[in-house]
């Protein structure tokens, strides 16, 4: 795989249930080194593109490459190079932490064991425990624990922390995943599906929304901010709503403002001066502020 060459690429892909596309006509392109976050609502089609990703499901259409390789055609290769931690964790109920690990480890060519105690220690997990007697939260963690330690090129994430707790989850996200892509930069891949979007904030690069299996929006996370942003304004008079014309309003209370702008900043706050307010600013949106205005625009629930 060259520099160039994408870690996972999906063209066009369709995985149809019956009568019904779970989903249709995605595609997207992944690039060595970054963090990419696939976002949707329950049912958008997130783990089941996932699932086809990773061979688990056979796409009804479409094609789908990971490291320039058919993952049907080349599955040990593309699996060997890889890591993935399922929504639903489950193990051998009869073994151990301990013998779960070194199972798991048995499959790698590449097992990093410092990783693997600092991360128990980190997570407090007793390496004698049986799997039957974790919680969903601590089987999480040994999942998680098995996914980082091979130290793969691409880290497949789906819904990965939503049995930790908060303290934990936060940790875990901005230390250890974080960590893990700068043990080798520009290498490391993540490509993680969540809900908690705020929560991966600080490490997101790239992202897809997808709603009812299909592509809703696809951008740099940083373009995304500069173009979404949330405008406050506050006047010395409450200003009539047809003075406003069609201006996105999120909130108004007597004089003050607020109006969602995409893209379109500088025309929206050169209208909003020419009312002479008291104070006008502006920020970017939140990932999350803008996956919901996103789907609200769609004309979906968020």
């Amino acid at each position: 795989m060259t520099t160039e060459t994408p870690v996972i690429l999906v063209d066009h892909l369709v995985r149809r249930y019956g009568h019904t596309d779970a989903v249709n006509g995605l595609s997207l392109r992944v690039a060595p080194g970054r963090c990419y976050g696939f976002f949707g609502r329950n049912g958008a089609g997130k783990t089941t593109t996932i699932k086809c990703l990773l061979n688990l499901l056979r796409p009804t259409a479409g094609a789908i490459q990971l490291f320039g390789l058919d993952p049907a055609r080349h599955e040990v290769a593309v699996k060997s190079r890889l890591a993935y931690v399922p929504d639903q964790v489950a193990f051998y109920p009869w073994m151990s932490v301990r013998e779960t690990l070194d199972y798991l480890a048995s499959f790698r060519a590449h097992w990093n064991d410092e990783t693997e105690q600092a991360l128990l220690d980190r997570f407090q997990l007793d390496p004698g425990q049986k799997t039957s007697h974790l919680s969903k939260g601590q089987r999480t963690q040994v999942a998680l624990i098995s996914a980082i330690c091979p130290e793969p090129e691409l880290l497949i994430l789906d819904e990965p922390t939503s049995g930790l707790d908060p303290i934990v989850r936060r940790e875990f996200i901005q230390t250890v995943i974080g960590a893990y892509q700068e043990g080798d930069p520009g290498r490391r891949t993540v490509f993680v599906s969540t809900h908690l979007i705020a929560e991966f904030e600080g490490l997101i690069d790239e992202f897809t929304i997808i709603d009812r299996g299909r592509e809703v929006m696809t951008l740099a996370a940083d373009t995304a901010r500069e173009r979404y942003q949330r405008i406050y304004a506050r006047f010395p008079r409450e200003v009539p709503a047809a003075e406003l014309g069609e201006l996105r309003v999120l909130r108004r209370e007597g004089r003050e403002l607020e109006v969602i702008v995409n893209g379109n900043q500088a025309r929206v706050m050169e209208r909003l001066r020419l009312l002479s307010p008291e104070a006008l600013t502006s920020e970017a949106l939140t990932l999350e502020e803008i996956f919901v205005t996103t789907l609200k625009e769609e004309g979906a629930p968020a």
